[in-house]
């Protein structure tokens, strides 16, 4: 394994383990653009743009959006999407439940589609986004519970001696974490501990947060392993992977001639029918925005767009080493051999013949493999950001992404050196 891919999974993994929720990628993908020179737009703001200057702008704290502009006239937008969210258990409200005066459980949900059994046993704290009154005003902060805090156990083999034939999960049940396991009696809802940890973590006191988007998240941390580093172990690849290589290569490439335009978006896990979702007016708003600032509007700005190109980037299903099966007799993505074009016939993927030629030639430009995934036809699979993003701006649009296994596992596995190919091609394509 190369040092240069090395080094990019072990930053990539450092950027996954601050990634706890959707609103602390947000966060963190900000901080760094920040430090390359992005400055801050406001959607309630007039927007002055400058040529050959860089922005961003948020929406809810889980989405963002960054562009820079070219020095000269631009003829187009380069876009790359992505996602911040990924499958977890969300807090419901008045979340903390005592049972039997002995132990201490929270009331939760899923939140897309998870693999329950992955979630068992493992240390797992919380974190999200508080809503707060500050002078009268209503304020948001990101907050995490640095610690080991709570676990979803399992039921003993011994009770149910036939878990290994038949095991399903009742989430009302089976999947409620354990915080707490001791003798008290006020051990519900507002009374109990954790809504004081959460204003403690957060420096806020407990009285002035009137609202919470909190998640649970494992504790694990990031590895490379195998025999040679090969391999990348974490929670949230998908869609991290995607959402750090997009930013990193906009924060380091300057455009020629087009509008380099990172999109992060949230809720693709459950449908991105939301406000900051891709299905949202967001991106639109932002690209027109941009139109009206270079004094294109109308027919203007429609050219703008048709001269325009989108990369959807959310990872890819690789063959499975012990179900080698499940994959198409054609089209078999593997770790480490490079971008994963991905095709459906029904257009759950939004990849064409055009789209796919040009991506082809992207990663030709950039030195960098690629190879292909469809589901197979008896295998339904999900939709993604390109075809959902195309209601609302609809330009060609290719989906990729790196190929990986155990997708929407609470640890999910990749190839260390396909991040690097990643940042490779859209650097690449911000140059274009």
């Amino acid at each position: 394994m190369k040092k240069e891919s090395l080094d990019t999974a072990k930053k990539c993994l450092k950027f996954t383990d601050a990634g706890v929720s959707c609103f602390h990628v947000v966060e963190n993908v900000e901080k760094r653009l920040k430090e390359d020179g992005f400055l801050q737009l406001k959607e309630n703001r007039q927007w002055e743009l400058k040529a050959g200057k860089s922005y961003y702008v948020k929406r809810n704290g889980s989405s963002l959006v960054a562009f820079r502009l070219p020095k000269g006239e631009a003829k187009g937008f380069h876009i790359a999407a992505s996602h911040s969210d990924s499958p977890a258990f969300k807090l419901k409200a008045n979340a903390e439940t005592g049972v039997e005066k002995h132990y201490v459980k929270l009331n939760v949900e899923p939140y897309g589609g998870m693999i329950y059994a992955t979630w068992l046993d493992r240390c797992l704290s919380v974190a999200g986004r508080v809503v707060y009154r500050r002078d009268d005003k209503l304020k948001s902060r990101t907050v995490n519970i640095d610690e080991d805090l709570m676990v979803i156990p399992n039921l003993a083999i011994h009770m149910d001696r036939e878990m290994n034939k038949t095991l399903s999960y009742n989430p009302q049940v089976d999947l409620q974490p354990l915080l707490g396991a001791w003798a008290e009696e006020e051990t519900e809802n507002e009374n109990g501990i954790l809504p004081e940890k959460i204003a403690e973590s957060a420096g806020i006191p407990k009285e002035d947060i009137l609202g919470s988007d909190l998640f649970l998240y494992v504790r694990d941390k990031g590895r490379l392993a195998g025999a040679r580093k090969e391999l990348m172990i974490a929670p949230r690849l998908d869609d991290l992977v995607c959402v750090f290589a997009s930013m990193e290569a906009i924060a380091a490439t300057e455009p020629k001639d087009m509008i380099s335009v990172c999109a992060v978006f949230d809720n693709e896990e459950v449908g991105s029918q939301t406000k900051q979702g891709a299905a949202s007016t967001f991106l639109d708003n932002v690209l027109t925005r941009i139109g009206e600032s270079m004094g294109k509007s109308g027919g203007a700005y429609l050219q703008l767009l048709a001269g325009s190109f989108m990369i959807s980037a959310d990872n890819a299903h690789g063959v499975h080493p012990n179900h080698p099966e499940k994959a198409d007799s054609t089209c078999r993505p593997y770790l480490n051999e490079g971008i994963v074009i991905k095709y459906h016939g029904g257009q759950k993927y939004t990849t064409d013949a055009y789209s796919e030629a040009v991506m082809k030639e992207l990663c030709r430009k950039a030195e960098v493999p690629c190879q292909v995934y469809c589901n197979r036809s008896d295998i339904p699979g999900g939709s993604t950001l390109g075809n959902i993003s195309a209601g609302q701006v609809s330009i060609p649009a290719v989906d990729i992404g790196i190929a990986q296994l155990a997708m929407h596992s609470a640890v999910e596995t990749a190839g260390s050196a396909d991040v690097e190919y990643l940042v490779r091609v859209l650097s690449r394509f911000y140059r274009e």
